[in-house]
């Protein structure tokens, strides 16, 4: 292996070495650090983060309609990319577009060969390849990947290092954060001694998700910056476009990645905040045009461009849950429009209040709230928040199926006459000893465990359990005694024996 100062030349495979096949070597030049982020990301500085189910391409190429610089894909499995053809196909085959490049493929991985493997197969297909290391979810923690990684710094210093040498394009890492500066900035520096060309830092912790996702510390983005020699993208905090330009001024970084503000507004990186019908209607020409994408992915980003609108008309978010195609999709879309222009053509006065920086329409983000406090709910709130839920799913199981998701159809041809929420099932009564459901025909009035016991101690019987013991022991006793006869009479006195007395 030859070593320059921008440049590494490598052996690589051509093509996956996979359950035996065969692998053809190339000799190429490959960018590093700097020159690979300047010639080959083209100085992206606006990009798109990987967004599982969210950022197929079709959003993609929407982002880049409206400024976004380098996308990444969704994140893949790397162990199910190496064993499913299907698989690769759908998430990454099938997506090739020349409109959309520069591209990153992200995977998940915990092994280092099944990630090489899975990079084998995917690198002739993008730029980049980026290990995930950031993932908090609890999927991430039971499958040991994303942010569950940042204490193995052996296992990880193996993986990236093993892709540095083997793939032909470059390896990038997308990190969280430690609480301690310090402890980030050595985890940073280990990736890049490893062979990490460009890391992407989101400024907050593992445990900083969900309702506790809170600020992003661009402090640590900055330290990280600042000690290392390879490109660095910021993530976290980004709202506006004015946001990208701060969080530069401030960090210093090469660029800066959105997520859930890229969702809220594609049009972010243009500084520019247009109608969400808008929005809606090129996303769903884009999905048209270019390629086939799943209608769960569709819904699910129109759902985020609405958010805000659909807390007003809360009867469209039926209509669109209830869309079975684009046309059924756009057809809402169309409705929504007419009442928002009906609404901008009123007096501000008569508009209704949202509390929000712009008219409910325009595409802005979601400021997630804090955490309540669990004991500040009053009964009342609780107990509308229950009818609701009896409400719905009162109309989920008596009202026509087109009101239905399609695996509630399923459900409900299954099983016609079973009663799917939990708020209308029975309410069992409790086992008097351990307070789990007792058995509706149990004699003791006691669960199964509970009766086994009690019948067994009692040498008694309980048919709503299917227990014998008393029964049993008669017949032991008729058999010991010789059918339990005494000159030809019951023999009353072993039988009564083996009744009362324990086994």
């Amino acid at each position: 292996m030859y070593f320059s100062a921008t440049h590494t030349t490598v052996h690589v495979p051509h093509r996956a070495a996979v359950c035996g096949w065969i692998v053809n070597y190339c000799s190429m030049t490959k960018p590093r650090g700097f020159e690979f982020w300047r010639s080959t990301l083209k100085g992206a500085r606006y990009v798109v983060a990987p967004m599982v189910d969210q950022s197929e391409l079709a959003w993609r190429l929407l982002s880049r309609r409206h400024g976004a610089e380098l996308c990444y894909t969704p994140m893949l499995h790397a162990q199910v990319f190496v064993r499913d053809a299907n698989y690769r196909r759908e998430n990454l085959y099938n997506e090739v577009n020349q409109e959309d490049r520069p591209l990153v493929t992200q995977f998940c991985a915990n092994d280092p060969e099944v990630f090489i493997q899975a990079a084998l197969l995917a690198q002739d297909y993008c730029d980049a390849i980026d290990l995930n290391l950031g993932c908090p979810q609890m999927i991430a923690k039971r499958g040991h990947y994303g942010v569950f990684l940042q204490d193995e710094w052996d296992l990880l210093e193996k993986m990236i290092k093993l892709a540095d040498e083997k793939l032909s394009v470059p390896i990038t890492c997308k990190i969280r954060v430690f609480p301690e500066i310090e402890k980030t900035v050595k985890y940073a520096k280990m990736l890049e001694a490893a062979g990490c060309q460009l890391l992407t830092v989101h400024g907050r912790t593992k445990d900083q998700k969900g309702a506790f996702t809170g600020i992003a510390s661009w402090k640590h983005i900055k330290a990280v910056r600042e000690a290392v020699n390879i490109p660095v993208f910021a993530n976290g905090n980004i709202q506006h476009l004015s946001d990208v330009q701060r969080c530069m001024e401030e960090t210093g970084v090469q660029g800066v990645m959105s997520a859930e503000g890229n969702l809220h507004n594609p049009a972010l990186f243009e500084g520019h905040s247009p109608p969400v019908w808008e929005m809606a209607e090129e996303y769903l020409e884009v999905v048209e045009k270019h390629t086939p994408c799943s209608l769960s992915f569709v819904r699910a980003h129109i759902f985020k461009l609405w958010h805000h609108t659909l807390q007003i008309h809360q009867d469209l978010r039926e209509e669109l849950a209830k869309a079975k195609n684009i046309a059924g999709i756009a057809e809402v879309n169309r409705q929504l429009k007419q009442r928002c222009q009906e609404e901008m053509a009123k007096d501000e006065s008569e508009r209704t209040q949202t509390g929000l920086p712009f008219p409910h329409w325009i595409c802005q983000p979601y400021v997630r709230p804090p955490p309540k406090d669990p004991n500040s709910e009053n009964g009342q709130k609780a107990l509308e928040t229950k009818a609701v839920s009896v409400k719905r799913a009162l109309e989920d199981s008596d009202g026509p199926n087109d009101s239905l998701s399609k695996n509630k159809q399923k459900k409900k041809a299954r099983n016609p006459h079973k009663n799917f929420c939990p708020e209308l099932k029975p309410k069992y009564i409790k086992c008097e000893q351990c307070g789990n459901p007792k058995g509706n025909k149990c004699v003791f009035n006691l669960c199964r465990g509970c009766c086994k016991r009690k019948a067994f101690k009692e040498v008694a019987d309980c048919p709503g359990h299917g227990l014998r013991f008393k029964t049993k022991a008669l017949k032991q006793c008729n058999s010991d005694t010789g059918g339990g006869l005494m000159n030809g009479k019951p023999n009353s006195q072993t039988v009564c024996t083996a009744v009362h007395d324990p086994l």
